[in-house]
């Protein structure tokens, strides 16, 4: 008998804890994505912020290394089940980004782009506060182009497809606007917690 996202051995107490509902414990990184890693010359890396098509502020590589940096340890959760204890990240948080712009938020809405097309809805309540950051590392390394390097979105209170890879910037909107996988059913919150998978869930 097995029940909804269960796989393997029963969890232990403190990890039956930590784990939101119909996820299990992974060891691994499972990679997920919609197709081969863009290949990015930091050379031409650029990150933007935008108001829509309005460009707000933009860094090179070298000058996005420059800013304020945040580590974060904690557990990451997948829509597709898996969970991954005791992660280690760092990056810029959205703060630290939008102080060394110079700009306050002109909206409450967000949408995280990516190199590849890609793209999500990510409010600003759940970027800021130190709540999010643009990653640059995992595990004290450099974040490799698998799981999303050079940068990559990093919001780890909700489901991981909002933690978008290959991050090139984050686009205020009037709006919340669907992205990729909430145009095709996903929730368009996410919340691991209360298994926010698809938009007829709660």
């Amino acid at each position: 008998m097995s029940t909804r996202g269960f796989t393997g051995r029963r969890p232990g107490a403190d990890a039956a804890r930590r784990l939101p509902p119909g996820q299990y414990e992974t060891r691994d990184f499972p990679v997920l994505s919609l197709g081969p890693a863009p290949v990015i010359d930091l050379a031409q890396w650029r990150f933007t912020l935008r108001h829509g098509a309005r460009p707000l502020a933009s860094w090179t590589w070298e000058q996005f290394q420059a800013l304020p940096r945040t580590r974060w340890q904690g557990d990451i959760h997948c829509v597709t089940t898996w969970s991954k204890f005791d992660t280690e990240w760092e990056g810029v948080t959205l703060d630290d980004l939008l102080q060394a712009a110079g700009v306050a938020a002109p909206t409450p809405y967000l949408l995280a782009q990516s190199y590849d097309d890609y793209d999500t809805n990510v409010p600003l309540a759940e970027l800021a506060g130190g709540r999010a950051m643009i990653a640059t590392h995992f595990g004290g390394q450099p974040l490799t182009a698998e799981h999303g390097g050079p940068a990559r979105l990093l919001v780890p209170h909700l489901y991981f497809w909002k933690s978008a890879k290959w991050l090139k910037g984050l686009k205020f909107t009037a709006r919340d606007e669907a992205g990729f996988w909430e145009l095709r059913g996903y929730h368009m919150h996410g919340d691991p917690w209360r298994e926010q998978r698809f938009s007829s869930d709660d």
